[in-house]
């Protein structure tokens, strides 16, 4: 089956359920999971499901955005390790997050993305747009949707 799995986490509470249900699928399956984080690399993109309203010193808005990625990054490989599950974490700084998602699975030789989906429909869908439908679209490695 699956020996590595990507786990992309935006730091939502679904994307924290995703991760949860990889660690557990990750350790019935003996798979190794790569966590996974696409930090923006602007102002005026958001910071996980918080947006920015002030305008930062770029330096300022990077190490923000490394310090969020940390905390997000850090709470699921904990939990993957109390699981005794294999782990390791990569962020990245991308203003296109489903190509830093499909380029990390493919750096770190994933053979699976396991990744959360907003299930969106409709205008808001439409307007949103969905980085799990842009990775499906786009991924050659193949895509569980956890939702």
């Amino acid at each position: 089956m699956f020996k590595h799995i990507l786990v992309p986490s935006d730091g939502s509470e679904l994307s924290k359920q995703a991760a949860s249900k990889a660690i557990e699928f990750a350790k019935e399956s003996g798979a190794a999971l790569t966590f996974f984080h696409a930090r923006p690399i602007r102002q005026g993109y958001f910071l996980g499901e918080r947006a920015l309203f002030q305008r930062l010193e770029q330096d300022e808005f990077e190490q923000l955005g490394q310090a969020e990625a940390k905390e997000i990054l850090d709470a699921i490989t904990a939990s993957a390790l109390a699981a005794g599950v294999q782990s390791n974490s990569v962020s990245v700084a991308s203003d296109a997050p489903y190509e830093a998602i499909i380029q990390a699975a493919t750096d770190n030789g994933c053979d699976v993305i396991f990744m959360a989906s907003h299930g969106r429909r409709g205008i808001s869908g439409l307007l949103l747009g969905s980085e799990t439908v842009k990775v499906l679209t786009h991924s050659r490695i193949p895509v569980l949707v956890y939702r």
